[in-house]
């Protein structure tokens, strides 16, 4: 889910976000999650995919979240 903020949380669904905010794809992309398209992301939220993963999850909500507001993506 996307707070009132429109702020990508770790709870927000990866499904979601792809599909909200096309422009996340590449951060996804370049932090080795291969998200976009995978039969999980409906029920993944971020935190899972960060943890299935072994990636960092703040510095991947921090990517995310620079990316949704127009930043270069990390």
């Amino acid at each position: 889910m996307l707070d009132d903020q429109d702020t990508i949380s770790a709870d927000s669904l990866v499904e979601k976000v792809v599909k909200d905010h096309p422009e996340t794809v590449l951060v996804f992309v370049r932090h080795g999650l291969q998200c976009v398209g995978c039969t999980m992301s409906p029920f993944h939220t971020i935190a899972d995919s960060a943890q299935e993963h072994a990636v960092a999850l703040e510095p991947l909500l921090g990517a995310l979240n620079h990316a949704l507001a127009g930043d270069r993506p990390a």
